[in-house]
């Protein structure tokens, strides 16, 4: 009955755990251990005893062959594995595979960290899981491959080698996937016979840092035996990435005065090599900082995080003592974790040092002088003020305010935001008659507070003293504007009102004379010594110069000062309406047909340019009608209008009818207007008039029976 014993010892050097597989008391063929753990080496060296093999087939191994799966290293007829040539990268297991004529197996090498070595036996015994490879007997043994990027022709480069359990022979390898037969194609190929990989071109970790390839074994007539299984190359990556800062520009504040070690801003920059490898290890450090005073190093970076930290003390952090607020320093970013052989990048960190309000704007002058002429407006004064805060900032800009001598709101101060001065304006017209002086206190202070142990003094208040000039003003009438109402039509010679003037400056007794300004339709004249206003003409509320029954006139009151001050006083003459205008009536032309059977010829309308009640209802009559028989009629319609009815078909003329409009004033005007009526032929819708061969009217009917009277008397 066969019994196995296992026993794990560490071999150093070359530093190889030795997994001791179970030996039968009889020989078995095949590998005598069948599983290795050894420790990952700086490098494997050309010609290096990498661990020894026993393989059996209890038979003399005739015909023994050695396959390993990297083409990196090769087993000896001995036994003995060893590197063909200096080796950084072999991957995490090696696999060899052995034949003879009577037996084959397979050993699996296991490549481990450092760390992996350390830790407990039973985590060391978990690899072959961790390591994705099934521990049981496969037919195709697909190793992962590792390849540097960047590698130099000649090409194609062998890196790999695809085994099988089975034997190649009456078999060809196929390999397919992303780098083979789809795109990018053509990078890997492999030899159909013995399962050689090999790499065709430079490869590039930075465009594609993995391809997952398959593997299978097809009969000579392409049918699948074995497969497929899965075949990972990782690109190894190389440091051929600078480091580069991408997201410039780079700009941090700091505020004036800030504590040691106050975080500015952080810098960071971008390695496109394998963030898992020192390649893109990134440290930092400043190069150069400009202006190098107050101290040279203003400023610190964290190497490893790139915050930029300020080193000085808060004293020397004066905005207002340094040679520039703005620093700006070189930063360097260097790969390979800060090593001599790194690569680096740089860019330019500019630090704006932020003013703070650490100082309170003052007066240039405690007392300020101005001058104003009374009854003027505007700026009369500009104070002016220092602050050696920052001019872009709310901690330099002013706000005025005056805290006395304004009790009239006659002043206001705003700031100039160019120049920073106080505007010091009249708003209210001042009059020198109420008082020739003024004395105003004006305080200034910032749009930001001060800082707490910062206070205004007595330098952020002035005086200013105001004198005002005597000036001839011109006479003030009262009311202004000034209304009456009168009737229209009073007669010419009437009085309207009497203006009243008055001179502002009462110290100078000056006199007072009138004159008419602006009379638009020249109805008016005024008495210049005492400012009586009387009609020249007649008042017409239906004039074209009143507009809604106001008629308006400017008049003048000049005073005797040298040179003469005037002032405009506005009249507003309110008419009322009177019975003047006589109604008109509309239209005054009206067509028929000679055989219309609608005798309703025409609607009058009448109008009054007067107001109610001296305009509608209107009346409406026809004048006394001669004949044999009357030919028409009118018919009140509404308070505005009547209809014109014919009483009969007439023939083809043309007839005016003299037609009386009467409003409904007191007393009543009448107009007398005559509608011409013209009788007009029509056929299919056509009126013709133009053929008319009588005119008849009433007087024509008149003289028709005057001359059958004066035939009967000669009868």
């Amino acid at each position: 009955k066969e019994w196995m014993l296992k026993v794990y010892f560490w071999f150093f050097p070359p530093q190889v755990l030795l997994l001791a597989c179970a030996e039968d008391l009889e020989c078995v063929p095949g590998f005598q251990q069948k599983v290795f753990y050894i420790e990952k080496p700086f490098e494997f060296t050309e010609d290096q005893l990498v661990l020894n093999l026993k393989f059996d087939d209890c038979k003399g191994n005739n015909k023994l062959n050695f396959e390993v799966s990297n083409p990196d290293f090769t087993v000896e007829l001995d036994g003995n594995l060893v590197a063909l040539k200096n080796v950084s990268e072999a991957g995490r297991a090696l696999f060899v595979h052995a034949r003879s004529e009577h037996a084959e197996d397979m050993a699996e090498i296991f490549i481990l960290e450092a760390n992996e070595k350390r830790g407990a036996l039973k985590e060391i015994l978990k690899l072959e899981g961790n390591l994705g490879i099934p521990r049981q007997k496969r037919a195709i043994l697909a190793t992962p491959i590792l390849i540097p990027e960047n590698q130099r022709p000649p090409f194609p480069r062998l890196v790999g080698k695809v085994i099988r359990s089975e034997g190649t022979e009456g078999v060809k390898f196929r390999l397919s996937g992303k780098g083979v037969d789809q795109d990018p194609k053509g990078i890997f190929r492999i030899n159909e016979m013995n399962g050689d990989v090999s790499v065709t071109r430079t490869l590039d970790r930075e465009a594609i840092a993995n391809y997952e390839l398959e593997v299978e074994v097809v009969d000579m007539n392409g049918k699948t035996i074995d497969g497929p299984v899965g075949l990972d190359i990782s690109v190894i990556d190389q440091n051929d990435n600078r480091p580069m800062f991408k997201e410039g520009p780079y700009v941090g504040h700091v505020m004036e005065g800030s504590a040691t070690g106050t975080t500015v801003m952080r810098m960071a920059a971008f390695d496109a090599d394998d963030a898992s490898t020192d390649n893109a290890l990134l440290r930092y450090n400043i190069l150069r900082q400009t202006p190098t005073k107050p101290s040279p190093n203003m400023f610190y970076i964290d190497p490893e995080k790139g915050d930029i930290v300020t080193v000085v003390s808060p004293a020397l952090l004066d905005r207002e003592t340094m040679e520039s607020p703005k620093y700006e320093l070189v930063i360097e970013a260097k790969d390979m974790g800060g090593m001599d052989v790194g690569l680096t990048g740089t860019a330019t960190a500019t630090i704006l040092i932020d003013d703070k309000n650490d100082h309170a704007p003052e007066f240039t002058k405690k007392e300020f002088q101005a001058t104003v002429k009374e009854g003027v407006t505007g700026v009369i004064v500009n104070l002016t003020v220092g602050d050696r805060d920052d001019p872009a900032t709310g901690a330099w800009r002013a706000v005025y305010s005056i805290i006395n001598g304004n009790p009239g709101q006659s002043f206001e101060i705003h700031t100039n935001p160019q120049t920073n001065e106080g505007m010091l304006s009249v708003v209210k017209p001042l009059d020198y008659e109420i008082s020739a002086f003024h004395t105003l206190l004006i305080k200034v202070e910032n749009e930001d507070p001060l800082i707490p142990d910062i206070a205004y003094g007595p330098s952020s208040t002035a005086t200013v003293q105001i004198t005002v000039e005597d000036v001839n003003e011109g006479p003030v009438f009262h009311p202004n504007p000034m209304a009456v109402t009168k009737q229209e039509n009073i007669p010419i010679g009437s009085v309207v009102l009497t203006v009243n003037a008055t001179d502002p400056d009462t110290l100078q007794h000056q006199t007072i004379r009138y004159s008419v300004h602006k009379d638009p339709a020249g109805w008016l004249e005024i008495n210049p010594t005492n400012g009586t206003v009387g009609t020249t003409a007649v008042l017409d509320r239906e004039s074209p110069f009143v507009q809604n029954n106001v008629y308006t006139a400017l008049f003048l009151a000049i005073d005797s000062g040298n040179p003469p001050a005037t002032g405009t006083g506005t009249l507003h003459i309110t008419l009322e309406d009177v019975n003047d205008n006589v109604p008109s009536l509309y239209p005054t032309l009206a067509k028929v047909c000679d055989d219309a059977k609608d005798l309703r010829v025409v609607v009058l309308g009448a109008s009054d340019k007067d107001l109610h009640p001296n305009t509608d209802p209107f009346k409406f009559e026809l004048s006394k009608q001669s004949g044999p028989e009357k030919l028409w009629r009118i018919n009140r319609l509404n308070n505005t209008h009547a209809q014109v009815i014919l009483l009969q078909n007439l023939k083809k003329a043309n007839y005016n009818i003299p037609i009386s409009v009467t409003d409904s004033g007191k007393p009543p005007l009448t107009n007398t207007t005559e509608l011409r009526l013209q009788v007009c032929t029509c056929k299919k819708s056509k009126m013709d008039c133009s053929a008319s061969d009588a005119l008849h009217t009433s007087l024509t009917l008149i003289l028709l029976s005057l001359l059958s009277l004066f035939c009967k008397s000669f009868a």
